[in-house]
Parts: C-alpha cells; structure tokens; sequence
C-alpha cells in the first residue's frame, strides 16, 4: 500500500468537485457551495489559473486534495500559499495522506523562497486543530478573520462608482 502526489489535471474537474462537496458535508456547509463543476475547472486550469489543486491517491485511488493559491506579506516582502480546503476522505485517514499534502506545500514554499503557509480551521474542528499542531503549526494570535460576500461585497462595489 503507498501513498502518491500529484497536482491536480483538467481531466480532475469533477473529482475535485466531488471531493468539494465531501468537504462540505463534513464541515456542515454544504448550504454555502456554490460552484460548479464548470467553475472549478475554469479556476484551476484556465491559462494562467489563480488556484491551484494536489491530489493525493492511495494505491491508485483518489484519496484527499489540497486546493491552494498565492498570497503576498508586504511585512516579508515575499509570497506565501494559502491553503483554501484539504480534506482526506474518512476511509484514507491515519495514513499520513493529509501530511503528505501539506508537506508539498511546505515543499513548495521551501523552493521558492516563499515566506508562509497559512489557512483557517474551523473552532469546532478539534480533530483538525489537533493534526496542524503536531505538524508544528500555531494559532495566529490577535487576529479575527473578516469576509466581505454576497449582497454586501456587491453594494461596496457599487458604492464605488459612487
């Protein structure tokens, strides 16, 4: 039995997808999925896409993915990688497989001199918050995140042409 990494080709659109949807059950958030198959396909392999995806697989099958994307630390004046969903399907956990995804990252970010690797945990998720910390990884302290969506981003972005 072995693990295998691979970034994600426009033939995953719909496992992605499918494992997007996995996610959402887990978190208890299926009500906010809004994309598409379509949409994340257009994300992930257009030209020059702004996301990107790796897929984990265990003997051949699709196990987890982590879909992440560029940010920019003005303080380091360098990039970092947000890491926007992993998710290991229950039947592939306690293999390493969610270790080994965000060990690419890690990976990533060593060989490109980029600065960080950074995501949020939901606060109920307490087998999650327990495998970032033995991966070494610490709460961000004294920050709360903010989102701007829906009808409230759109009238901001009508305010504008004020």
């Amino acid at each position: 039995m072995s693990a295998s990494l691979r970034a994600a080709v426009p033939s995953d659109a719909g496992l992605v997808y499918a494992l997007i949807g996995e996610l959402a059950v887990y978190e208890e958030l299926t009500h906010e999925v809004e994309a598409s198959e379509a949409d994340i396909a257009a994300a992930l392999f257009a030209p020059q896409p702004r996301a990107f995806c790796e897929i984990v697989e265990w003997d051949g099958a699709p196990a987890g993915f982590a879909v992440w994307f560029y940010t920019f630390s003005t303080f380091r004046g360098r990039h970092g990688i947000y890491l926007e969903d992993l998710f290991v399907r229950p039947e592939f956990r306690g293999r390493g497989l969610g270790k080994a995804l965000v060990a690419r990252l890690a990976e990533r970010c060593r060989d490109g001199g980029l600065g960080r690797l950074e995501w949020s945990v939901l606060d109920w998720n307490a087998p999650s918050i327990a495998f970032y910390q033995g991966l070494g990884a610490r709460p961000v302290e004294g920050w709360t995140g903010y989102r701007l969506d829906g009808e409230a981003l759109a009238a901001l972005g009508r305010a504008r042409r004020g």
